[in-house]
């Protein structure tokens, strides 16, 4: 990659709120763009057709650490994380496996990709982004495994906030509320409580405010950003 622009890398690029930020920060910077396939980001290629792909599966260690040997020795100013899985369901329908699964690719998956950016983004003073959920800041019914990992991905953004505020990387959580993705719909129309169309964030609203938190002076960082829809369902 040139050195004409800065770096931003987004996980989870294919669809929904990462493509969204996605599209958005290619205007100013140069795109890696990650997702499980390299099919998966055909229509994103269509758009933006000088990004680089990042393929693996967040949560496989193996496929984690292949993908991020082969950036190197690529700068990284802007990493974005929005890869993950939504399971929502009474807690005793879990099995073990599922338990494991929401874990390895919401929080395990997500820390191992960091950790092993990280030198890339101490060297260019960067901004790390944690699409977390509003259901990283509250309990729920049905929610134990999801609102689970959503609180420990907040929990480990705010320790590594502290951690790496002596070498002037920025640690940033978001907690949209519901977006209108397919995701979102699905998890509230299995729940019965769909609501009506204004009761939905656009994908394109949680990408400006990534988008803020990215543009901000470097004096000051954004630590935990919410944004809900107005109208609740």
């Amino acid at each position: 990659m040139s050195a004409d622009r800065p770096v931003a890398m987004v996980t989870g690029a294919s669809r929904g709120i990462g493509l969204a930020i996605a599209r958005d920060l290619a205007r100013t910077h140069q795109l890696i763009a990650g997702a499980r396939t390299a099919e998966a980001l055909a229509d994103l290629r269509t758009e933006v057709p000088d990004f680089e792909p990042f393929v693996c599966d967040v949560g496989d260690a193996d496929s984690v650490a292949a993908a991020v040997e082969a950036l190197a020795p690529t700068p990284i100013d802007v990493l974005v994380h929005s890869a993950g899985i939504a399971d929502e369901r009474r807690f005793d329908t879990f099995t073990r496996d599922d338990w494991r699964r929401s874990f390895e690719v919401n929080v395990f998956g997500v820390a191992d990709v960091t950790a092993r950016l990280l030198p890339a983004l101490r060297a260019a003073q960067g901004t790390v982004v944690f699409l977390n959920s509003g259901s990283g800041t509250f309990s729920y019914p049905d929610g134990a495994v999801y609102s689970g990992t959503k609180f420990a991905l907040r929990t480990m953004a705010d320790c590594l906030r502290e951690e790496e505020r002596t070498t002037g990387v920025r640690i940033v959580s978001v907690h949209p509320g519901f977006v209108d993705t397919d995701m979102a719909r699905k998890i509230r129309r299995e729940s019965g409580r769909e609501g009506p169309d204004e009761s939905y964030v656009r994908a394109e609203t949680i990408a400006a405010g990534v988008r803020v938190a990215v543009d901000a002076p470097h004096e000051a960082q954004f630590e935990t950003v919410t944004i809900r829809p107005t109208v609740r369902a």
